[in-house]
């Protein structure tokens, strides 16, 4: 047996195994869970272990496992500008003004993550802040990151006038005149970031250090990453300098399959602490930018059934690709017509394919039919759903598709009664972080702005188990690795997560408010709070 490095004694484990769900002290050696017991049972091992934590009763659970996130631009948002919760026009483009005033002239003003449902639903304009940012070309994402607003600077670096055409799958917004308004939707986002200077290795290096920091504070042991091929390498230098205190899941672009099979016969998956192998796509926008592809029309755009960001065919294509070189797909879906759309093409490639345990996913499946609901289970896919962006959308989704198809909105219960797989994440930089909001929003769905106390579309609630569940071990199935991780089993990786308060003694509401006391990945401390 392995020396025990750590053992916590007097605390009461939700162990995340069926078999045994409920314990008082885990024992670690190494970087491996060695024995989870009563205190009692565990007294001779704990005696031995180097260091020993007296959890004075407090919870601990495993490493939560964040399903979907973008860590790089996670870390980055944490020092840009900040309009989450401006509520107003004037402080919108205030903290602009006060932010450009801290910046070099030239500098690039980025991040923002602005709501404009927070401020009544109008749209913001590069008339509002051209004022207070004559020489800084802006660029700020609203807070889906399927639509931004640039100023007339930016606009004009990009060489974006009237006269420029529509970009297929995008919205270039433009006014009665058919001038840019500066609002840039999906695909048309990239004549924006084709002209915006790239951040340099430093820059990258202290993102990925300051997301680490911020998501052990959370409880976050594992990450599922939405990225690109350059997030990879910045990952890779800090696995090779031993820089790793967080476990990463690294997806690339879907398109690029052929390039990661080479890549995996090449150099492999990877190891506990960074693997390869999942792709991820895109079928359509987002609800807030009215450009989720739905089978009605919005209720407020009665023109509009949103979007397709790439035609079927190309989708089928890369899936198909995929497949059969046997890596992991994951592709982003919104609206109904592109969750039936990409359950279709799944359906037909896995016919084609023959059966395998290739764990198809679709992040986000905010808005389902309920005929397509049952066909997660019967296919196999994971619905890799963020439960914040529930009781966010649940203020004003009503206003966008109307009272008659609430019901099809984040259907958590209905998931999981049909038998399907339900791994929860926070899309991170798009919502917070901390997945005891998550699992506070799946548990009560209360709106932000309180007016649904007892749930929006309360009947798709689900039990804090459940919630429990969905963001450690179906998140550690929706990566293969449930052998590895998810729950407090001797033989796993010893990630685990101690809460100041027992989340099963409280009332729900309490839940985002309960501190984080311990994070521990690979049998290492990487957050400890002491208040």
């Amino acid at each position: 047996m392995k020396p025990i490095t750590l053992a916590i004694t007097n605390a009461r484990i939700w162990t995340g195994d069926p078999r045994r769900k409920w314990a008082q002290a885990v024992a670690i050696g190494g970087d491996r869970i060695v024995a989870v017991s009563t205190d009692e049972e565990l007294a001779p091992l704990a005696q031995q272990a180097r260091e020993r934590i007296d959890a004075r009763g407090r919870l601990l659970v495993p490493g939560f496992t964040d399903s979907h996130l973008h860590l790089l631009e996670g870390g980055r948002r944490l020092s840009q500008v900040s309009l989450r919760d401006a509520v107003s026009r004037e402080e919108f483009v205030a903290r602009i003004r006060d932010y450009a005033r801290r910046l070099p002239e030239g500098a690039w003003i980025t991040g923002g993550d602005w709501d404009h449902e927070r401020w009544g639903g109008e749209l913001p304009r590069k008339d509002w802040i051209d004022p207070v940012t004559p020489r800084h070309p802006v660029w700020i994402n609203r807070l889906d990151g399927h639509m931004g607003l640039a100023n007339s600077l930016a606009l004009k670096l990009a060489g974006i006038s009237r006269a420029t055409r529509e970009v297929p799958g995008g919205t270039i917004v433009r006014d009665e005149a058919g001038e840019p308004t500066g609002l840039l939707k999906d695909n048309a986002i990239s004549l924006i970031r084709r002209v915006m200077p790239e951040p340099g290795p430093e820059e990258l290096d202290q993102a990925l250090e300051t997301a680490m920091r911020h998501l052990a504070a959370l409880g976050v042991t594992s990450v599922h990453h939405m990225g690109t091929w350059s997030d990879l390498e910045v990952f890779r230098r800090a696995r090779a300098a031993g820089r790793l205190t967080l476990r990463i899941y690294a997806a690339v672009p879907l398109s690029d399959h052929e390039r990661l099979d080479e890549e995996v016969r090449l150099k492999g998956r990877g190891d506990e602490w960074l693997r390869i192998g999942g792709l991820k796509g895109f079928a359509d926008g987002s609800l807030g930018s009215r450009t989720a592809a739905f089978l009605e029309a919005f209720v407020d755009e009665p023109a509009n059934r949103g979007l397709l960001v790439n035609t079927p065919e190309q989708l089928e294509s890369w899936i198909a690709g995929a497949d059969r070189a046997g890596l992991h797909v994951m592709v982003h879906a919104i609206g109904d017509r592109a969750n039936r759309l990409l359950l279709d093409i799944y359906e037909r490639v896995a016919r084609r394919h023959g059966r395998r345990d290739r764990r198809f996913r679709i992040e986000h499946a905010q808005h389902l039919a309920a005929q397509d609901v049952p066909r997660f289970a019967r296919l196999g896919v994971i619905a890799s759903m963020q439960p914040y962006h529930a009781i966010d959308d649940g203020r004003w989704a009503e206003r966008a598709v109307g009272a008659h198809r609430l019901r099809d909105c984040y259907r958590f219960r209905s998931l999981l009664a049909s038998g399907a797989v339900l791994a929860f994440g926070s899309d991170w930089y798009v919502a917070p972080a901390s997945p005891l909001e998550g699992i506070y929003a799946a548990v009560t769905r209360r709106t932000l702005d309180g007016a649904h106390p007892q749930g929006w579309v309360p009947e798709e609630k689900i039990t804090l188990e459940e919630a429990l569940v969905a963001y450690t071990r179906s998140s550690a199935f929706a990566s293969f690795e449930e052998d590895l991780k998810g729950s407090l089993t001797p033989g796993k990786l010893a990630d685990l997560v101690m809460l100041e308060e027992d989340l099963t003694a409280i009332a729900p509401e309490q839940i985002p408010g309960v501190k984080v006391r311990l994070t521990v990945v690979g049998g290492k401390i990487v957050h400890r709070s002491e208040a």
